[in-house]
């Protein structure tokens, strides 16, 4: 029987290239858009959900159950970036930004346990960040709501585990996606003494996004953690140098680390 798959975020980038490649392998991939009708042509079926509205979550969810009777495994993918002197990025936006990339993963997550632990088993991958691991300036906010949902993501592990229901994290680095066509950008104010440096800043990070691996590299390390029988708690896919930077946070002094941070961003 073929594995019922709900990736959030299905329509485009990341999530799009998982869903048609697990598609591909067999799975009965669905993923989600707050705007399906505008992807008629998808190669598997996209549902309304909005991660930030619980009420379409609910309804996402029991109309898949209606359709399949089951849920196998969740991908958490959908999510949005935002740069920005943290002094400059106004309150709302913040909030708005955590309602999307933390709140709202574990409003899926607490949508589908009930008919996972009816089921007695489940994968829920939670779709993070590299970023996550280390506060980078200028993404300030965006690697604080990736790390918190790697923080959560352990804390569920163990909290499901006697319901034969696995979790865990996928970091990604920088893939060729439009990720920094949707994020929010602080304005670069003329007048802001943050303006040189925060510029410089959102340029590199967009060439960094444009010379990206392809997606289907996510794909394919998404089908391998299927595959296997206990999944890790924290997986990252990306350039060498990116994963390596984690180990190098890990082992060096924390100065020494900010200090090459510093060098890297030309600060």
């Amino acid at each position: 029987m073929s594995k019922v798959v709900l990736i959030t975020g299905g329509s485009s980038g990341i999530g799009k290239s998982i869903g048609e490649f697990l598609s591909h392998k067999g799975f009965k991939v669905y993923g989600t858009s707050r705007s399906p009708e505008r992807y008629t042509s998808s190669k598997f079926p996209i549902l309304k959900l909005d991660v930030k509205d619980v009420s379409t979550i609910s309804t996402c969810v029991q109309s898949l159950l209606e359709k399949e009777d089951r849920i196998d495994i969740v991908i958490n993918n959908a999510g949005v970036g935002i740069t920005g002197p943290i002094e400059e990025i106004p309150l709302d936006e913040m909030k708005n930004h955590f309602n999307t990339n933390f709140f709202g993963p574990l409003e899926v997550i607490k949508a589908v346990l009930p008919q996972m632990r009816k089921q007695q088993s489940g994968l829920i991958i939670n779709v993070t960040s590299i970023a996550g691991y280390m506060g980078l300036p200028y993404r300030g906010i965006y690697s604080a709501s990736k790390g918190a949902l790697e923080l959560a993501t352990e804390a569920l592990r163990m909290e499901v585990k006697a319901f034969n229901i696995k979790m865990t994290n996928v970091a990604p680095g920088d893939f060729a996606t439009n990720i920094a066509s949707g994020r929010f950008h602080a304005p670069v104010h003329e007048n802001s003494p943050y303006k040189l440096q925060y510029e410089n800043t959102l340029k590199l990070m967009d060439s960094h996004v444009d010379s990206g691996k392809d997606p289907i590299i996510m794909a394919e390390a998404i089908f391998k953690i299927i595959n296997t029988e206990n999944p890790k708690i924290h997986y990252k896919v990306g350039e060498l140098l990116q994963k390596f930077s984690i180990v190098l946070k890990r082992v060096l002094p924390d100065k020494v680390y900010e200090k090459m941070l510093l060098n890297h961003y030309k600060l």
